[in-house]
């Protein structure tokens, strides 16, 4: 039972990177006395989202029973919501990139800021895709709904005391944030391809994000020793 729990929370955690990282970059069109507060409404959203589906495990496993079938592909329920949330985060990453490429020449030095219940509203659509995945991970892990739970919430206070950090890393970095939305692109992508039952494994992915993200810590860390020896040269 331990370690079917520790597995679930360790596995959960990883599966809230994508949620961390989505969240961080829609928190950051917000003013910035308002982002601690949608970050903790994300995530707390996050977390009573799957303890729903959790209770209601039977209509969740029920989702994946074939709905209809197009182009000699049955298509459930749970295709469908992913399928959707593909889309949807393909376009919502695209469209931050093109804002992040043209703003500085369409709209001067000043950032563009989105409202507050718009940009809880995006999130809630993006925790019910992130959650429907973890939950279904869940119970194909462990018997018992108490550990599913316990699960969750330490997840969602792990991803708590994070996301701040992160979204501020993010923010603070611009090649990071571009590779952040990369990220998103890609798991668009995978959500996409798992509607339709093309199974890539999460593996290859967190493999390719780990890869990226080790190869743009050696770009801030060389970035940041220029910096330094530019800065002493002056000095001298």
């Amino acid at each position: 039972m331990w370690m079917g729990l520790a597995t679930l929370t360790a596995l959960e955690i990883v599966l809230g990177i994508d949620n961390i990282v989505f969240l961080s970059v829609i928190v950051s069109k917000l003013p910035q006395n308002q982002q601690n507060a949608a970050r903790r409404i994300g995530l707390l959203a996050a977390m009573g989202m799957r303890l729903i589906l959790l209770a209601g495990i039977a209509w969740v496993m029920q989702l994946t029973a074939p709905l209809f079938a197009a182009f000699g592909q049955e298509i459930s329920g749970r295709d469908l919501i992913l399928i959707v949330g593909g889309l949807f985060l393909i376009a919502k990453a695209s469209k931050e990139i093109h804002h992040t490429i043209d703003e500085p020449e369409e709209h001067g030095p000043g950032k563009i800021m989105s409202s507050f219940a718009m940009t809880i509203a995006q999130i809630m659509v993006l925790d019910m895709i992130f959650s429907l995945d973890s939950v279904i991970t869940a119970v194909g892990l462990v018997d018992h709904i108490s550990i599913m739970v316990i699960a969750v919430v330490l997840s969602v206070l792990v991803m708590l005391v994070a996301a701040k950090t992160i979204g501020e890393f993010v923010e603070k970095h611009p090649s990071v944030k571009m590779l952040a939305l990369s990220f998103l692109i890609l798991v668009g992508f995978v959500l996409l391809l798992d509607g339709v039952e093309i199974h890539v494994p999460k593996g290859y992915i967190y493999f390719a994000m780990a890869f990226s993200l080790s190869v743009e810590t050696l770009n801030l860390l060389n970035r940041k020793r220029k910096l330094k020896n530019r800065a002493e040269e002056n000095a001298g």
